[in-house]
C-alpha cells in the first residue's frame, strides 16, 4: 500500500503545510510524512510533528470562518481552502448558565459541534484527512464508523467528487444509516460490532492502495482535526484555556488531540500556558478506559460494547493508554454513566439550554454531573463540555421517554384542563 502511493507521490512535492515528519508515540522514532499509522520501529501509533514558525493571533482571526483559519497549525496544504471540502468548524460556544446551576458549577460553556455540515465534530477530522489524502494521491475516501464518521466521510467525498466506501455495524441507528446513504456512496453494513468493522477496514486498506481509510492509513492526519476544537474554544474565550474540560471517549483520539491543541497554543504564545484539567466521559456499557483509570491501570482491557451510546461503542480504543496519560498528567479524571443517566443527560441539556444532543453528548453531560457529585470537578472552575453530535441522529434513545403531555380535542377548554388550569 504505502510503497505504491509513495511511488505515485514521488513525482511531486508533498505540501502538508507546517507538518514535517511523523513520530512514534512510544519511543519518538521519526520518519518521513507518508500514509502510515504505525511505527515499524516500536509498533506504536504515529503522529504528526511540525515546524510551525511564527503564528499570530491576528493572522488566525483574519482567516475564513471555518477550520482553515488554523491551517498553519494543521497537516494540510497551504491552499487547502481552494479545494472542494465541507468547510467545517467555527461552531458556537454557548454560555450555559441554566445548565451550570443544575450541575452545581459556577460557569459552564457548551461547545456545540452539532452545527457542523453533517452535525458532528467528525466533519473536522474528515476534512483534514481528505486534504492529506489528496496530497498522497488517493482516489477513494473510506472509513469504518459507528455513525457520525460515516456521515462525514460520505458527505466530504460527495463534495470533493470522490467515491466513498463506508463500513458500519448493521446495528447502527437507523437515522445514521439514512444520513450516510443519502450521499449515494458505497455503504456496507457488516454483521458485527465496531471492532469487527475496524479490523475489516484494516484488511481492506492493505488490499486497496488507492483507498484512503481516514481513521486507518491516514489516521495521523485525520486525528489532528480534533485539535481545532481546542483552538476554537481558546479563541472564543478570548484567547485563553478553560480550567476544566469534559470530553467523551470513543477511540480516545479526540481527548488527546484537544490536549495537544491546548499545549500547542501555549507553546506558540497564542495563549497564556495556564494549567487545565481534562476529564473523560464514557458509557458504562462500553467503559474500558474508565475502568482502567478507576483501577489504576496503564493498560486498557478490551470489552464487548453494550450501550445506547453507539457512537462511543469502541471496545478496544486505540488511544486508550494515551487518554490515561493526559488525564493523569493534567489532574483530571474519567467516569462512566449508565444508559439511564445518558438519557437524562440528553434531556437535561435540552431543557436547560435548548440544545438537543445525541447519546455521546448525553454521556458528557451526565458524566459532568457525576464528576461534580463525586467532588472531582471543581464547582468554582470555568468548565467546557464538548457536545459532539446532534440528537436527531439518535432519536431511538429518547423516543420511549418523551412525547406529548396530553392529547386533547381542539378546544381551549380542553387545553386548559390538560395544563391544570
Amino acid at each position: 500500500m504505502t510503497a505504491a502511493l509513495s511511488a505515485t507521490s514521488a513525482n511531486k512535492t508533498i505540501d502538508l503545510g507546517p507538518a514535517v515528519e511523523l513520530v512514534s508515540k512510544e519511543e519518538g522514532h521519526r520518519q518521513p510524512l507518508a500514509p502510515e499509522f504505525v511505527s515499524a520501529e516500536d509498533f506504536s501509533p504515529l503522529e504528526v510533528a511540525y515546524d510551525f514558525g511564527r503564528v499570530r493571533r491576528e493572522d488566525i482571526e483574519a482567516g475564513p470562518r471555518n477550520i482553515w483559519r488554523y491551517k498553519k497549525l494543521l497537516p494540510v496544504p497551504s491552499t487547502v481552502e481552494e479545494t472542494p471540502n465541507t468547510e467545517p468548524g467555527c461552531t458556537r460556544l454557548v454560555r450555559a448558565d441554566r445548565l451550570a446551576k443544575e450541575l452545581g458549577l459556577k460557569r459552564v460553556w457548551v461547545k456545540d459541534d452539532t452545527g457542523n455540515p453533517t452535525h458532528s465534530f467528525k466533519d473536522r477530522v474528515v476534512a483534514v484527512a481528505l486534504a492529506a489524502a489528496r496530497e498522497f494521491g488517493f482516489e477513494v475516501l473510506a472509513c469504518p464508523s459507528t455513525g457520525n464518521l460515516a456521515n462525514a466521510t460520505a458527505a466530504a467525498a460527495a463534495r470533493a467528487g470522490w467515491r466513498s466506501v463506508v463500513l458500519i455495524p448493521k446495528s447502527l441507528e437507523r437515522a445514521k444509516i439514512l444520513t450516510t446513504a443519502v450521499y449515494d456512496g458505497d455503504l456496507i453494513a457488516v454483521d458485527g460490532n465496531y471492532d469487527d468493522v475496524n479490523r475489516l477496514a484494516t484488511e481492506l486498506a492493505a488490499e486497496h492502495p488507492k483507498w484512503a481509510f481516514v481513521n486507518v492509513n491516514v489516521r495521523p492526519y485525520y486525528s489532528e482535526g480534533s485539535k481545532t476544537l481546542a483552538y476554537e474554544v481558546a479563541e472564543q474565550l478570548g484567547w485563553r484555556i478553560p480550567e476544566q474540560i469534559v470530553v467523551p471517549i470513543a477511540s480516545g483520539s479526540q481527548l488527546t488531540k484537544v490536549d495537544k491543541g491546548f499545549r500547542e497554543l501555549g507553546q506558540l504564545g497564542l495563549v497564556d500556558a495556564s494549567p487545565y484539567q481534562v476529564f473523560g466521559a464514557q458509557a458504562t456499557g462500553c467503559s474500558p478506559v474508565s475502568a482502567a483509570y478507576r483501577n489504576g491501570h496503564d493498560v486498557v482491557q478490551p470489552v464487548k460494547p453494550d450501550t445506547i451510546a453507539r457512537s462511543l461503542a469502541i471496545g478496544n480504543p486505540a488511544d486508550g493508554p494515551y487518554v490515561l496519560d493526559v488525564v493523569n498528567r493534567t489532574g483530571g479524571a474519567i467516569e462512566d454513566v449508565t444508559d439511564e443517566e445518558v438519557v437524562e443527560g440528553i434531556r437535561l441539556l435540552a431543557r436547560t439550554e435548548g440544545i438537543f444532543t445525541e447519546t455521546a453528548g448525553g454521556v458528557t453531560v451526565a458524566t459532568a454531573k457525576k464528576l461534580v457529585e463525586t467532588g472531582k470537578l471543581d464547582p468554582d472552575a470555568e468548565t467546557v463540555l464538548l457536545i459532539t453530535g446532534d440528537g436527531l441522529k439518535t432519536l431511538d434513545a429518547v423516543e420511549n421517554h418523551i412525547g406529548p403531555k396530553a392529547t386533547v380535542p381542539p378546544s381551549a377548554e380542553a387545553v386548559a384542563k390538560a395544563l391544570g388550569y
